[in-house]
Formats: C-alpha cells, structure tokens, sequence
C-alpha cells in the first residue's frame, strides 16, 4: 500500500510523462482493509529532501527543557499533543540563554526549537514512540507496533528527540511530497476491500468512505469466549495478576499469547513472568528480525508469547506450531542450508 501512495508522489513529481508509472485510479481491492483505511488512514507517506544541517540549538534545548518544570513555565495538551510557553517560561528561558527578548525578529528560531524540544520532553515516549537501537532513534509504528524504517519526525521534531536521548543528531530534512493513506485510497473510483474484524468500523467506513460492510459467516461454530474485563486499582496489581493467570495456563500446557500496548508494557510484563520463572518470548519492535520464528512457535505446548501490536491484524497462529517453519528452522540451525546443502537439506525434510 505505502508503494502505491509512493509511486503517486513520485510521478506528481516527474518532469516527463514517460517516467510515470502509476495507472489511472479506477478500482482497488485492499487485504486488511480496517487497517489500511482506518488505523493507518492518517499516516502520511512522505517523500523527502536534504535540508539544513543540525545545529547546536537542538542539544542547548534538550538541557533548557530539562530545567523548564510543567504547569509553572509550560502547559501540555496530551489531547491535541501540543505544547505552550507561558510568561514565566519566556522570562527563564530569556535567562538560561542571555538574551532579551525571546520573541525579537533574531530569534525567532528559537521558539521551535523550543517547542520541539518540549514535545520531546513530555508527549515522546522511549520504548513506546520510539526505540534506541544501535545509536538510532526509530519510531515504532502505534498501530503495528513495528519499527518504521527509514522514517523520520519531521520539522526538527526528530532531531530535538535524538538530542533528548544523546544519540548522534542527523541533518534535518524537508518534506517534498506527502499523502495520507486516507486521501490516496479515496482517489479510487471504486474501493473494496476483506478483513475479519470490519464490522466494528462498519460507521467510519460509510461516513468516510461511503462504504457499506457485508459480514460473511465464519466456516465453523465460533468456539471463542469473550470474557468481561477485570479492573484493578493500580498497574502493578494488573500485570501480578496477568503473570498468575498465565502461570496456572502454562501449567497445563495450554499456549498463551498476551497483547500489550507498548514495548515498555511488553517489557514490564516479561519481568513479571520472569519473577515466577515462567519461559516465555517476548516479541516487540526490539526483537523484529525474529518476528516469524517466534509466530511459528507461538501455538505449541507449553508457550508463553508477549507482543506488541506485531502479533496483530493478519497474523496466523497455528495450534501446535508451524511445522514447516520449525522444521526448516531447526536443519539451518544445524548448518544444513537449502541453498549451500540442497541434497542434504532434501534428504532429511521431514
């Protein structure tokens, strides 16, 4: 999908029509549809360009940010995820950098930079954003949970986070193209699409997108039960309670998958696991190189699974384990590949 959005930005930016690639937008068929069109409609597919270096002023507002104390110099809209100086912030901030006036044509840069610096500060989350990996700042996607490669916050945003968390601050860029998925998909003259869970969006695909929803019933009796929520006065209590419940499961043998909302909560439930010496794997944006690995040993006996969002939308979990999967694992385990050692690796194929 993101491609497509791509392909369109390119080709609005093509200075010859034979470099165009893209067909006209008559009808599209998308997998995953309350994903595509609800949960990521408004992420913006954006085609960038080398900008101004980075300055010092990043890490000068990362330490300003730090001295600046919330409800006194600042205001936070966790709601509209913003920002605001107030009077008594200008007056320190005016302090901590030896000028006069904050607000005077000259410094004019400053203020974001300042801004930015204090969105880093109190709306950016490592580990729920964000993850450091290697010396890198990359975000993690809030509807996947996965590591959005080669993204970056843009408008000095990034760069006032890698100041934040002292990693190395690359240059800034500036935006050239961009679309929303939302936007791009309406483009369509006819749209359609398949999932199994559309039905509770059924409302924002007709207002949106003048979509009716069409449920298709399920091949076999739904043996699911949907129990009623447990609520727990604090967060401690919850996850203690978590851990006990899939001690008594793992007893039994009975393969567990517990959903979180973040690589921090992931990470906090896995302590709690380890605590009772329950083995478990935990899979977040941290451990994405071994996302198919650990999905094909989710449903065996006995396995205790953590994930993100990752183990979301689309992905199957095979009762018993992918046996293919595992078996193909185990013999590149052993240094028998398919590619290098094709007779041997044939030979003993399960």
């Amino acid at each position: 999908n993101n491609e497509f959005g791509f392909d369109y930005l390119r080709d609005n930016m093509a200075w010859n029509l034979a470099d165009c690639v893209q067909r006209e937008h008559n009808f599209a068929i998308v997998d995953e549809v309350d994903s595509i069109l609800i949960d990521e409609a408004r992420t913006p597919l954006i085609i960038s360009g080398p900008a101004d270096k980075a300055t010092k002023w990043y890490v000068e507002f990362a330490n300003i940010a730090t001295r600046l104390i919330r409800g006194e110099h600042y205001e936070v809209d966790e709601k509209k995820r913003n920002v605001g100086i107030l009077d008594p912030g200008v007056t320190r901030v005016e302090e901590l950098l030896e000028i006069e006036n904050l607000y005077e044509a000259v410094n004019t840069p400053m203020i974001g930079y300042l801004n930015n610096a204090l969105k880093a500060k109190e709306l950016f989350k490592r580990d729920r954003d964000y993850v450091i990996m290697n010396g890198e700042l990359l975000i993690v996607d809030e509807h996947t949970g996965r590591v959005l490669s080669g993204r970056r916050y843009s408008e000095g945003l990034h760069q006032a986070l890698e100041a934040k968390e002292r990693v190395e601050i690359k240059d800034e860029n500036q935006t050239l193209a961009t679309i929303t998925l939302q936007n791009y998909f309406r483009m369509y003259d006819k749209l359609s699409g398949m999932t199994g869970t559309a039905m509770t969006e059924a409302s924002e695909f007709m207002q949106i997108y003048k979509l009716g929803v069409i449920p298709i019933p399920t091949n076999k009796t739904m043996q699911r039960k949907d129990q009623s929520d447990l609520v727990f006065k604090t967060e401690d209590a919850k996850f203690e309670a978590v851990a006990t419940d899939i001690m008594e499961r793992h007893r039994k043998g009975q393969p567990v998958l517990v959903g979180t909302v973040s690589v921090e909560k992931s990470e906090v439930l896995s302590q709690a696991l380890r605590r009772k010496g329950i083995p478990h794997e935990v899979l977040n944006a941290k451990q994405h190189e071994r996302e198919a690995a650990i999905i094909a040993r989710a449903g065996t006996i006995g396995a205790v699974t953590v994930s993100t969002n990752m183990a979301g939308r689309g992905t199957d979990i095979m009762l018993g384990g992918n046996p293919e999967f595992m078996a193909d694992y185990e013999l590149q385990r052993q240094g028998i590949s398919p590619v290098e050692n094709a007779e041997q690796y044939e030979s003993m194929w399960p």
